[in-house]
């Protein structure tokens, strides 16, 4: 994550992540130091498997905990946007494409959920309907080509 980048998270996602990380730096540094203790009891660190598979993951831990930090340190919690007039980051939109009608809620790139209706506000589709007001159409370029999105309702 470029330092001078938002990353937009919804509450329940900033929490989830506010916990993860306390467990992270409590249980899982703690396991882990009991690992390299145990290993390093076994005797010769030279040639200790078991010793350098520990370092290996305390390394991968100390990163993920620093990723972790990083992105909350630059995170802008999603506001819910009722009542809103104009598509913005938290809205819930409901869309029609051609005769299909589809409902998906604008998050940040690190909620991205497609399949799950969540897609992010970097997205052709995110980009496209940012700012438009029921009623506007989006024309929005994908890899499959252009296509066209009418708004139906905003929440």
């Amino acid at each position: 994550m470029r330092t001078d980048q938002k990353a937009y998270l919804t509450r329940e996602r900033y929490d989830e992540l506010t916990a993860e990380l306390q467990g992270l730096k409590t249980a899982g540094r703690k396991g882990i130091a009991d690992r390299l203790k145990h290993s390093k009891d076994m005797g010769d660190l030279s040639e200790n498997f078991d010793y350098q598979e520990a370092r290996d993951e305390q390394v991968r831990l100390e990163q993920h905990i620093a990723q972790i930090e990083e992105l909350l340190k630059h995170s802008v919690i999603i506001k819910k946007s009722e009542g809103a007039h104009t598509v913005r980051i938290g809205s819930k939109v409901t869309v029609q494409r051609d005769k299909a009608v589809i409902a998906y809620t604008i998050v940040g790139s690190n909620e991205a959920q497609p399949t799950a209706g969540l897609i992010s506000n970097e997205s052709p589709l995110g980009r496209g309907i940012l700012g438009k007001k029921v009623g506007d159409m989006a024309s929005v370029r994908t890899p499959a080509g252009e296509t066209s999105y009418r708004i139906l309702a905003i929440e």
